[in-house]
């Protein structure tokens, strides 16, 4: 099987996913096959996939840090929301300030949050994130009381459109795109994000994912 032939076949399986699909994961979806791709070649195809659809589309191949999904690119998501009734859900400030702390300063305790918010974190907060996947305690803090740390997930990176963590803007990025907001508590390191619009994934048939 060459490349020609098994990129149709790689995006008839990144369009029918409801989750991002990784090198390995697609390679043993072609386990038992007389002419089994290599890794190499998948490797192969989905970069030239993902040159494919730089062309004037609607949709893009993008890689996350589980693998290579297909979704509508971010500037159509105004329209494509109107296709369902349901509405994106809305954070609070202080879930995102909570958030955009753990992604910047992790791993991080409640009580370090608290310090530089100047104010307590919400039991319904941590909540909220762990449940969402988005944020997991990785261990505890070696003092009296052997206090939490919160750490963000590979379902965090997925879910904002990031590789690796190093795909974050910067801090100094964060105050140029929001000169308007009003700043937490002063602490070194300390950042207010909103979070960004997650791009629509597709499917095949009627499938619908969520925001």
């Amino acid at each position: 099987m060459n490349i020609e032939q098994l990129k149709p076949i790689i995006e008839s399986m990144l369009s029918a996913a409801d989750h991002p699909l990784s090198v390995n994961h697609l390679f043993d979806l072609f386990a038992g096959d007389l002419e089994q791709p290599s890794k190499d070649d998948i490797r192969q195809a989905l970069h030239q996939l993902v040159d494919d659809y730089q062309e004037n589309r609607g949709l893009e191949i993008k890689q996350v840090a589980s693998g290579f999904r297909l979704q509508v690119k971010t500037e159509y998501a105004p329209w494509i929301t109107r296709l369902w009734q349901q509405k994106p859900p809305r954070y609070s400030r202080a879930l995102l300030e909570t958030l955009a702390l753990i992604a910047y300063r992790q791993p991080i305790t409640r009580g370090e949050i608290e310090d530089i918010r100047g104010v307590a974190v919400s039991t319904n907060i941590v909540k909220t994130l762990t449940e969402r996947e988005w944020v997991r305690v990785v261990g505890h803090r070696d003092v009296p009381g052997r206090p939490a740390l919160f750490a963000t997930t590979r379902k965090f990176l997925d879910y904002f459109g990031l590789r690796s963590l190093n795909d974050l803007p910067t801090l100094a990025e964060i105050r140029d795109f929001e000169p308007r907001t009003k700043p937490v508590a002063p602490a070194k390191g300390a950042a207010s994000v909103r979070a960004p619009r997650r791009p629509a994934e597709v499917g095949c048939c009627n499938c619908r994912r969520s925001w």
